[in-house]
Formats: C-alpha cells, sequence, structure tokens
C-alpha cells in the first residue's frame, strides 16, 4: 500500500503545508487513539515535543484528537524522543507520541508513535493507523472524554534512567566536555546528566528560541563543537540532534568521530565485559565496509538492514542483539532503551575515557574507514532505478568491486532521489564507479 502519511520514521514534513498540519496531528491523535483503544481501563498516551515553535500548534491539535476519542494525555514539554519512549513504558501507557522533526531545521515537524512497551510501531501497525485516517473517528460520549495534564518531574525520572545506564561507580570528576544540545530537546537534560556525575560541562545549542534548532549546532554541523572543544582544551565534545536521538562525537583534536566508530568502541568494551549479546552488531548499508572489518578481527559480525533505525532495532529484537546503531549516530543499546538515544550512548563513551585513561582520539579511532563516497540524484519523477540501461551499469560496477568493496543504492524515502553510495580500498575506483551510476541515472530520470 502506498502511504500518504507515515515515511520511515513516522510522519514528518514542513509545517502547516502538506500532511503536516493541525488538523492532520488532531486526526492522527484521533486514529491512534481509536487503535490502542483496547480493554475497560482508562487509556492514556504521552506527549512529548522538541523545540520548535510549531511544537505547541501540533500538540494542542494531538491533545484535541486523542481526548475526543477517549483518551487521557500526559504532556512533558520538551524531552528526547528516548525520554518519552522511556516514560510511556514506565507510566504504563497505551501509547506514546513525539512531535519532532529530528535533525531538520525548525519549519519542518513530525510525528513519531511507541507503543505500550516503548518500541517504535511496526510498518503494519502504521499502515492500520493511516486506514483509521480516512474513515470517521469513533468519539467519545460526553462525559467519556479524556482529560489533559502536564508532569513536571519528567526530567528528572529521565536523568535518573541515564545516570543508571553506566555503573555507579562511574565519576567524571577528571573529565572537560562540551555538549552540543543543537537548541533542542536535550538543552537541559543532557548538560544535567553529564554534570551530575561530575565533569565540567561547557555548554552549546541551549538557548532555544523555537527557530534555531539545528540551525549551525548539532550533530549535523558539528564546526561550532570542533572549535569550541579545541578552544577549550577539552577533553571531547558531544553532539546531538534536535530530538537527541543520535550523536556524533569530537575528539579532544577536534575531528569528527561518527557512529560507526561509537559502536565500535561500545561493542569492544561490552566483548571485553562479557555483556555483548547476539555475537556481533546490527548496522545499515550505509555503514563502513572498515567497521564490518574491525568487527571480525575480534570475531563478532556485522548484521546489516536497510536505512533507518527502526529496521536496526527489529534486526536486534530478533537476533538477540543488544548494540546496533547507523553511521549518522543513531546508537541503540537495548539493556537501557527502546530507541536510539544519544545521550545514554555519550554516557557510555565518556564513561569508557574515564576507563581507559586514554584521549578520546586513541580510543575512538579503532579502525581505518575504507574510501566511501556518496551522491544523490534528484529525478522529476518516473522510477529510473528500473530502467533497464541504470540496471546493466549497476551490475557492472557490482561485478568490478566484487571482493574490494559494496556498492549500495537506493531511493531516498522523502524526497525524489537517488542515493548511491561506494567504498573499496581504492578510492579513485570508488569515486569512479559513483559517477558512472548517477550519469546513467541522470540519464534515465
Amino acid at each position: 500500500m502506498t502511504r500518504k502519511f507515515f515515511g520511515t520514521d513516522g510522519i514528518r514534513g514542513r509545517t502547516n503545508a502538506g500532511v503536516m498540519t493541525a488538523e492532520t496531528a488532531m486526526r492522527v491523535g484521533q486514529a491512534a487513539g481509536n487503535y490502542f483503544m483496547r480493554g475497560n481501563h482508562r487509556h492514556r498516551v504521552v506527549i512529548g515535543k522538541d523545540t520548535r515553535l510549531s511544537g505547541y500548534m501540533m500538540e494542542s491539535a494531538l491533545v484535541a484528537g486523542f481526548t475526543s476519542v477517549g483518551m487521557d494525555v500526559i504532556m512533558t514539554g520538551p524531552l528526547p524522543t528516548p525520554a518519552i519512549a522511556l516514560l510511556t513504558r514506565e507510566m504504563r501507557a497505551d501509547l506514546g507520541v513525539m512531535i519532532s522533526a529530528s535533525h531538520n531545521l525548525f519549519a519542518d515537524n513530525g510525528i513519531k508513535l511507541f507503543g505500550p512497551d516503548g518500541f517504535k510501531l511496526s510498518d503494519e501497525a502504521e499502515a492500520e493507523i493511516e486506514a483509521l485516517l480516512d474513515v470517521e473517528p469513533t468519539l467519545a460520549t460526553a462525559e467519556n472524554i479524556g482529560r489533559a495534564r502536564r508532569i513536571d518531574d519528567a526530567r528528572g525520572r529521565y536523568i535518573h534512567a541515564v545516570k543508571n545506564s553506566v555503573g555507579n561507580d562511574v565519576r567524571f570528576d577528571s573529565l572537560k566536555v562540551v555538549v552540543d544540545c543543537a537548541h533542542g530537546a536535550a538543552y537541559q537534560v543532557a548538560p544535567s546528566a553529564i554534570w551530575e556525575l561530575g565533569a565540567e560541562v561547557i555548554t552549546l545549542g541551549v538557548n532555544p528560541n523555537g527557530i534555531n534548532i539545528n540551525e549551525g549546532v548539532g550533530s549535523t554541523s558539528i564546526e561550532a563543537l570542533q572549535a569550541k572543544v579545541v578552544e577549550e582544551g577539552a577533553h571531547i565534545g558531544i553532539a546531538l540532534d534536535g530530538d537527541a536521538d543520535r550523536l556524533i562525537v569530537v575528539d579532544e583534536k577536534g575531528r569528527k568521530v561518527d557512529g560507526d566508530q561509537i559502536m565500535a568502541l561500545i561493542a569492544s568494551r561490552m566483548l571485553e565485559k562479557g555483556s555483548l549479546k547476539g555475537g556481533g552488531v546490527v548496522a545499515t548499508v550505509m555503514s563502513n565496509l572498515g567497521l564490518e572489518r574491525f568487527l571480525q578481527g575480534q570475531g563478532l559480525s556485522l548484521e546489516r538492514t536497510k536505512v533507518g533505525d527502526r529496521y536496526v532495532l527489529e534486526r536486534m529484537k530478533e537476533g538477540g542483539f543488544n548494540v546496533g546503531g547507523e553511521q549518522s549516530g543513531h546508537m541503540i543499546m537495548l539493556d537501557h532503551t527502546t530507541t536510539g538515544d544519544g545521550t545514554v550512548a555519550a554516557m557510555r563513551v565518556l564513561s569508557s575515557l574515564v576507563r581507559s585513561g586514554k584521549p578520546a582520539s586513541e580510543i575512538l579511532h579503532l579502525f581505518d574507514p575504507v574510501p566511501q563516497l556518496l551522491k544523490n540524484v534528484r529525478y522529476d519523477g518516473g522510477a529510473p532505478l528500473e530502467n533497464a540501461e541504470v540496471q546493466k551499469v549497476i551490475a557492472q560496477a557490482e561485478v568490478e568491486l566484487e571482493g574490494k568493496g559494496r556498492l549500495v543504492i537506493r531511493a531516498s524515502g522523502t524526497e525524489p532521489v537517488i542515493r548511491v553510495m561506494a567504498e573499496g580500498d581504492d578510492a579513485s575506483q570508488v569515486e569512479a564507479v559513483v559517477d558512472r551510476v548517477c550519469d546513467a541515472v541522470r540519464t534515465a530520470a
């Protein structure tokens, strides 16, 4: 079924344009509310948001939708996406909702849904809710309309959980840490959690005004963090995105550390302690071949999924893995979280820094990435990847890279773009392969 609303990570788009309107939000509240109205108990939903100006509008619309079908609403205010997943499960809610467009700029917004177990909904559940958007909702009788309330201790609950993700003996007294919160959802909780364990914390991106989220700061714009780490002589820099479900690190030399290196560190430390499950790590097709070779050298596997942390999570649950993530910085540690959590991942990195006594540049550079190149080709319509000539060029490229690299080609789930990625030991060969495929796609588009 072709989806009109749900994409690879909930519903997302430009606010007050297309699907991302107050009307849509209210309808989603009604449809999701009807879908989760099971049993005779008093039903409730937890709603959180990031710091976008449109969050107020979307929150109010969702509250109207849920209460109209008889669900009680608990509002937390700005909190990271993983905090909403945690509170949904902790408060025995029937579902959780996060209002956020993640790393996008303020003009966009989105709606992510979590089930009562704190996990993102399956494709099948989202499809059923989407189908309900096209039918009249079942409204509650006047006496059964839901109530709404805000809770004041949500931040404290999440900070407590984050600190509990590392051992009770861990302290960060010796560390100077720059924490960049992207003017987003973690602007209070992430610096507080790290400071409470003893670190000297220098903050960036902690002054949200509704329109500056992810603007020049955060995990997708790390230049300010890199400069600040070097300027302050900090041991490490931590960059979160707008809803704080992903992490990018900057070492003491100001160099970027992506999700692949972070996964390598976390997995190798857990292997040493005997706490790594599943015999490896789950990542997407975009993770570097260097990570796969590093893990193989430790007797571990790298299980690959299609792009999207929800698919990483599904494979983790199927295979009994407890560490997974994406090169872009989503880190999932199922012993502590049910979704990507940048702050929890940061705590594990900081803990390893303290325990090792080594600089970040050493513990976070466990392998040399092989040359990797990603190019995007925008097209106006049609299906370029179904073109016979494009398929022929792709097949030739795969033969050329066999045993020496990888080729990954996929259509974007959010825009008319074909993403062409290749990697291998020979950088010039990688570039030539990517260019040939891109040229073929452009010709066919």
